[in-house]
């Protein structure tokens, strides 16, 4: 399944408080729940203005309708094409 990193701009995202963070995911979650299980959700870094999520999905399409259903923005999605880390160096 491809990955892809969704690039979201939310000026001031860094400042929410633990229970604005939850509903935020629990209304991603229930959208991914109508969405299927074609589409996973893995994680996300929260920045001061942006949020970088890491998504499974079969496309890019299907990344954007859920940020669509959501309300969401999608600002830049990127398919991941490969991973390095320290590893790689070795």
């Amino acid at each position: 399944m491809p990955k892809f990193v969704i690039e979201r701009d939310m000026p001031g995202v860094g400042g929410l408080t633990r229970p604005e963070l939850q509903g935020a995911s629990q209304k991603s979650c229930a959208v991914l729940g109508a969405l299927g299980p074609q589409i996973q959700w893995i994680h996300s870094y929260v920045t001061d203005d942006k949020i970088y999520c890491i998504y499974l999905a079969p496309d890019e399409g299907m990344v954007r309708e859920h940020a669509k259903r959501a309300g969401f923005p999608a600002n830049k999605v990127s398919q991941v094409r490969t991973i390095i880390e320290p590893m790689t160096a070795e």
